[in-house]
């Protein structure tokens, strides 16, 4: 492996990557509108990779949804930003965690731990590594007319990627879309990286539910949070 040195706050260095397979790009662009609904539907805009569960070779099933998610939504920041960046390679799992203790908010144990991390923490990491605002939300009802309004402003504006993660919905995913209809109400198009082994293709991933649309309705058990990566 060849090593780059990312130039950000965090003066962290984050190598160059050689994966096992290529992987999935785009894989929300495959999924139409969920079936016989009319009306309104927004797309992240710009490329990005599908991390999941073990698509490096780390083991982390069960405890490093976190990582995988923020990990996409990185991958998304740096083709978005189409060279503009110092930042060019998504960092490790690994590194991280070293991040997180380089900037004071994980104590030095934590590297090379199975300890998850939350949405805090991928914010954390986002801004260490970009310097990118992100608007950060704590929501007890994310199938709330103002929520989801919200989430809609912010495709509109940005058409960028919403991490997310639950208080009793624990699992991390990401939010690549919305469909707003005016009879069959809102449903969210979720990226969800719990796979595990090798996809096959976008669409073996959407037939197991990892991309999907996931209705308002679906997420009442539960509080989230939410931050939205303000990079247009």
């Amino acid at each position: 492996m060849t090593t780059t040195t990312c130039e950000s706050k965090s003066n962290v260095e984050i190598k160059t990557k050689t994966y096992e397979y290529k992987l999935l790009e785009d894989v929300h662009l495959t999924l139409p509108p969920p079936a016989g609904s009319t009306g309104e539907t927004l797309y992240t805009h710009g490329r990005f990779k599908y991390f999941h569960y073990g698509c490096d070779g780390h083991s982390d099933v069960g405890w490093g949804c976190g990582y995988r998610t923020l990990q996409t939504a990185i991958s998304w920041i740096i083709n978005r930003r189409n060279g503009r960046s110092a930042m060019l390679n998504v960092p490790s799992i690994e590194e991280i965690q070293r991040l997180l203790v380089r900037i004071g908010d994980k104590p030095a144990r934590f590297v090379g731990s199975r300890d998850w991390i939350g949405t805090m923490e991928e914010f954390f990491v986002i801004d260490a590594l970009f310097d990118i605002p992100c608007k950060f939300a704590h929501v007890q009802q994310l199938n709330s007319e103002q929520v989801l309004k919200q989430i809609r402003e912010y495709f509109v504006e940005y058409c960028g990627l919403i991490v997310m993660g639950g208080l009793n919905d624990t699992a991390s995913k990401a939010i690549a879309g919305i469909h707003l209809s005016q009879t069959a109400g809102c449903s969210l198009l979720i990226v969800d990286p719990h796979f595990t082994g090798v996809p096959s293709s976008t669409q073996q991933l959407i037939d197991r539910g990892y991309v999907r649309w996931m209705h308002s309705s679906e997420l009442e058990g539960s509080a989230y949070n939410l931050c939205f990566i303000l990079e247009k």
